[in-house]
């Protein structure tokens, strides 16, 4: 590894992809060296059954800019970036897939438009695509609703080609499936400086996707997920008390007027019960206090949770790594 500052550290997630690695390294490479780009490649292996782990290994002996991350089992690509974050020593970080359906092309742009134009991320848009219908249809859909949810204006948000300042990778944690929320992530903890490339989208040359259509039913949980703990996650109290506490008011006014119109023999029109306790609105109202008064201790308990919280780190285990 040369001792100069590496400018660019490329960051390959990948699962089954054996056939795509050498090609894809080697693209990669030519792309780096035509514009005297100083480099890394970090390729995590993500628990494959193939002969993948064997060909990052074959190709770091050849080439020592290639690192390797071996997973004990298929942990997703979530827990992929987020290894290849904490490991990458590059000041821009550029992400994409191991199936050839990235063009390395796409690499000196998005640099420059981090070192240049300043921008904290930028995400590649798949403006024309070759995926089936099943697929796109989804897609913008799912597009749509993150960016209503999110305030964040991305045309594609699951495009894995995107391209990150050193600092923001370094200061974000991404866990479950919140791989495709990496944008709204980085906005909410201040790195709102976003931008889109037009990139090219390349047919499928080996393999097979190993994405189903039950991504976007857990990306979209996903996203109300990111939403709670953004707004709520450092003040549980602001959500479950404000609530807690408007039922458990709203329940013993209605007691009360129920109660206080027993008393002084005022009934609401037609009103036939002889006794409050005939009344469901009486046990409406009990309810409606009984719950107000669990959701306020909930939020008071989660106050103290937060308060002790310690930030855990290193739950992927890497059981084999190649390279310097």
């Amino acid at each position: 590894m040369t001792d100069n500052p590496i400018q660019i550290s490329v960051l390959i997630p990948l699962y089954n992809e054996e056939e795509s690695l050498p090609e894809l390294s080697e693209w990669i490479e030519r792309v780096m060296i035509e514009n005297q780009f100083s480099y890394e490649i970090l390729f995590v292996d993500d628990g494959s059954k193939d002969q993948s782990w064997n060909v990052i290994r074959e190709l770091s002996a050849v080439n020592p800019h290639i690192r390797g991350f071996r997973f004990v089992r298929n942990y997703g690509k979530t827990a992929a970036l987020q290894t290849g974050f904490q490991a990458a020593t590059g000041e821009v970080l550029i992400t994409m897939d191991a199936d050839l359906q990235d063009s390395p092309d796409e690499i000196p742009a998005l640099y420059r438009m981090i070192r240049e134009e300043k921008f904290d991320l930028v995400s590649g848009w798949k403006k024309k695509r070759y995926d089936p219908i099943t697929k796109t249809i989804p897609t913008k859909i799912f597009n749509a609703a993150t960016r209503s949810i999110s305030g964040v204006s991305l045309h594609d948000f699951n495009c894995g080609l995107k391209a990150y300042r050193k600092e923001v990778v370094k200061n974000i944690t991404i866990y479950g499936e919140m791989h495709r929320y990496i944008p709204v992530i980085a906005k909410w903890n201040g790195f709102a400086k976003i931008g889109e490339k037009v990139v090219q989208h390349r047919a499928r040359k080996y393999g097979y996707t190993k994405f189903g259509l039950e991504r976007f039913i857990f990306g979209f949980l996903d996203l109300l997920s990111i939403a709670f703990v953004n707004k709520f996650g450092r003040r549980p109290m602001h959500l479950f008390g404000s609530l807690g506490t408007l039922m458990f008011f709203l329940g013993s006014v209605i007691a009360m007027w129920l109660i206080g119109s027993k008393i002084y023999k005022i009934y609401i029109s037609h009103e036939v019960y002889r006794n409050v306790t005939e009344n469901p609105l009486f046990f409406l109202a009990l309810v409606s206090i009984m719950v107000g008064s669990q959701l306020f201790l909930a939020g008071f308990l989660g106050e103290l949770f937060v308060k002790q919280s310690i930030s855990k780190t290193g739950d992927y285990v890497v059981s084999d790594t190649v390279g310097n």
